[in-house]
């Protein structure tokens, strides 16, 4: 199932995306009576449940045939796909190339930062670059959503924490990410954390490490890979912060970004991000998230 988030009248609403367009399911829900979560942080904690109540609910909509439940997915605003997580943790060096155009050493364990909320972004929304910074960067990354509180779990039981995952784009002021020896300042500027379109439900990605993954600014193919490619694979990171810190449910993480970033061009190459660019990421099997620069 793929899931969103979209605005009305500066209203947050879940919405579902179909083969008759995007379900409204506060309006789906209210009007035919049914029991089920309307809102995205309620589907998250609820889980299973809550999933199979929307099923019900989008083959009831699709069996009468009522379009007026459905919206045009070119004609709504989008939202962050995610709201309130407690924590947006972000790992560096994640891919091999991406370490050596870096020219870091290949990481023993992963290396965590984080971003604040204030840095989420939705899908086609203009971002504004911020007046103190110059070297603005992309960085194309699969996001895990948590579905369940996790404290000290195993690898091998770490994806069944998965709610699902989604797209998303690690932007980053280089000039202030190495400002100090702590990078926390150039990555949780405002916007820098946009994701979406859709949180695709684990259920329908058994296997997030072999997925294609693809940057483009302003139509140029930046970035392209897989995420087999990871040094430390979704499982492994998810177990690793968990017995650092409780992860709860509605907690995303960013998983690493491959190689092709613009911090890897030689000095004389880097043509760092500006306004009116557009980064455009994709994820195969979950989608494309967009958005310009202002």
């Amino acid at each position: 199932m793929k899931l969103l988030q979209f605005k009305v009248a500066d209203q947050l609403r879940l919405g579902v995306k179909t083969i008759n367009g995007v379900l409204d399911v506060a309006k789906a829900a209210a009007e035919l009576k049914q029991q089920t979560p309307i809102t995205i942080d309620k589907v998250i904690q609820s889980g299973e449940d809550a999933l199979r109540a929307l099923e019900v609910l989008v083959d009831k909509v699709q069996g009468m045939g009522e379009a007026k439940y459905f919206l045009n997915e070119d004609a709504i605003e989008y939202a962050p796909c995610v709201s309130n997580p407690e924590k947006i943790i972000c790992v560096g060096l994640n891919y091999i190339n991406h370490a050596a155009e870096s020219k870091m050493d290949v990481p023993k364990v992963p290396i965590l930062f984080s971003k604040f909320n204030n840095a989420l972004a939705g899908h086609k929304d203009v971002v504004h670059l911020p007046v103190a910074a110059q070297k603005f960067d992309y960085e194309a990354e699969l996001v895990v959503v948590i579905g369940k509180t996790a404290q000290n779990v195993s690898p091998a039981e770490a994806l069944s924490y998965v709610f699902g995952y989604t797209v998303g784009n690690d932007l980053s002021a280089r000039d202030l990410q190495f400002r100090t020896g702590q990078w926390l300042l150039g990555k949780t500027c405002d916007q820098f954390a946009p994701v979406g379109p859709y949180i695709v439900t684990a259920d329908e990605l058994p296997d997030p490490q072999n997925l294609d993954i693809k940057c483009k600014v302003n139509g140029v193919l930046r970035q392209s890979a897989n995420t087999r490619d990871m040094i430390f694979n979704c499982a492994t990171i998810i177990s690793y912060v968990s017995h650092h810190m409780t992860l709860k449910p509605g907690d995303i993480i960013f998983t690493g970004t491959p190689d092709g970033v613009i911090m890897g061009y030689p000095e004389s190459q880097q043509e760092w991000l500006k306004s009116g660019d557009e980064v455009v990421i994709s994820i195969e099997n979950i989608g494309t998230l967009i958005n310009k620069l202002q």
